[in-house]
């Protein structure tokens, strides 16, 4: 939810800013710094979204690309339910608004012609729909007894995980595989199969079954359960 400002208070958005009748389009952000660096942005970005929205977590990344900058903004959770496309398409174009408070954009479409601050991207994390799937109740529930963390130290390559369930027609449920490397992003299984760690929020492991959460605005509760099936040492 967010928070109701005053009319006289509420700055001129980026959504609601058109382009005139010889395709020009203008847009300066009220809370622009000429020359801020990326990290500092990027800080402020959150801070400002942190405030605004009741109840929401945000993670913000700034990178350097041949001709500009990118802030990439991701929604790690809202008390707001997304599942429904309307609903996450107002949204994103709310916190994409805010993040454009903090830049500038000129362009002309008849001309080609873009300048501006920075380019911005808004994603609704898995992260989210972990949390989602949470406050409805999930299957195969694992208590979170070795954190994400501790996995990664504890976990071995010879190590197995078993694939005991999955979302339907996986084709790999049932399966057994047996790890070749861990990485700090990641594990390798023999013949090369890649499986990618979540963020901790979506990651539960009791010692024994391991839980990786994989939804999307479709199957919030989408998962991965292994078995951990560790070699003897």
């Amino acid at each position: 939810m967010t928070q109701a400002l005053p009319p006289c208070a509420l700055p001129r958005l980026y959504s609601q800013t058109d382009h005139d009748d010889r395709g020009n389009f203008h847009y300066d952000g009220d809370l622009y710094r000429p020359g801020e660096a990326l990290p500092a942005l990027c800080t402020r970005i959150e801070g400002h979204l942190h405030g605004l929205i009741t109840g929401a977590r945000f993670t913000s990344r700034g990178e350097r690309y041949t001709g500009g900058r990118k802030v990439t903004v991701e929604l790690l959770d809202t008390p707001a339910d997304l599942t429904e496309e309307s609903e996450r398409r107002a949204f994103t174009t709310m916190v994409r608004d805010q993040i454009e408070r903090f830049g500038f954009t000129r362009s002309n479409f008849y001309q080609d012609y873009l300048q501006f601050a920075f380019h911005s991207d808004v994603q609704i994390g898995k992260a989210y729909w972990s949390a989602l799937a949470a406050r409805r109740g999930k299957a195969n529930e694992v208590e979170p007894l070795v954190s994400l963390a501790a996995f990664k130290r504890r976990i071995k390559p010879a190590d197995c995980l078993k694939l005991i369930a999955a979302p339907d027609g996986h084709r790999a449920l049932g399966t057994t595989r047996t790890i070749k490397a861990v990485r700090s992003s990641d594990l390798i299984f023999e013949g090369n199969v890649y499986l990618d760690f979540p963020r901790a929020a979506g990651f539960a492991c009791d010692g024994r079954r391991v839980r990786i959460a994989i939804g999307n605005e479709h199957e919030p509760d989408r998962h991965l359960l292994y078995e951990w099936l560790p070699t003897e040492r």
